[in-house]
C-alpha cells in the first residue's frame, strides 16, 4: 500500500514532499472549483438563452400567424356554428393570444429559473469555505524530544562540528 505521493505508507516524509503534496491538492482543487463554476454559469447561460427563446417563439408567433390563424379559425368557426362573423374574428384572436400567452410562460418560467441559479455565487462561498478551513488549520504538536535530542544540544553539536 502507498500513500498518495507514492511513498510507501508508515514512512516519514519531510516537509517539502508534504509541502509539495499540499501545494499539488490545493492546486487541484482551485482548478475543480473553477471547472465548477464553468459548468454552472454554463448552465445558467442556456437556461437564459432557453427562456430568450421562448419570448421570441412567442413573439413571432403572434406576428406572423395571427393574420393566417385568424381567418382560417374564424371562417371555421363561422361554418361551424353559423354565428356572426365578427364573433368568430374575435374568438379567432383570443386562440391566438391564448397560444402566445402560454409561450410567454414558459419563457417566464425559464427566466425565474435562470435567475435564481446562482452557480458562481455558490462556488465563491464553496472557495470561500475552503479558504476558512486552511486558515483555522493547526499544524500538528510536534513530540517531545528526548534530553540529549533537546534543541540546545543540538544546536550546540552544530556549533562545535563546525
Amino acid at each position: 500500500m502507498s500513500a498518495p505521493d507514492g511513498s510507501p505508507v508508515g514512512t516519514e516524509r519531510s516537509i517539502g514532499q508534504l509541502f509539495a503534496s499540499a501545494t499539488t491538492e490545493m492546486s487541484a482543487l482551485v482548478h475543480d472549483e473553477i471547472a465548477l463554476a464553468k459548468a454552472q454559469l454554463k448552465q445558467d447561460v442556456k437556461r437564459g438563452a432557453t427562456s430568450g427563446g421562448a419570448f421570441s417563439a412567442a413573439g413571432l408567433l403572434l406576428l406572423f400567424s395571427l393574420p393566417m390563424l385568424s381567418f382560417a379559425l374564424a371562417y371555421g368557426i363561422r361554418t361551424w356554428s353559423g354565428w356572426n362573423m365578427a364573433v368568430c374574428f374575435l374568438l379567432s384572436f383570443a386562440a391566438n393570444v391564448l397560444v402566445a400567452g402560454l409561450l410567454a410562460l414558459i419563457g417566464i418560467v425559464f427566466a425565474k429559473k435562470a435567475k435564481k441559479g446562482r452557480g458562481p455565487q455558490k462556488v465563491a462561498a464553496s472557495v470561500k469555505q475552503s479558504a476558512g478551513l486552511l486558515q483555522n488549520a493547526k499544524p500538528h504538536p510536534r513530540p517531545e524530544l528526548p534530553a540529549d535530542r533537546s534543541p540546545e544540544a543540538i544546536e550546540a553539536v552544530a556549533r562545535s562540528s563546525s
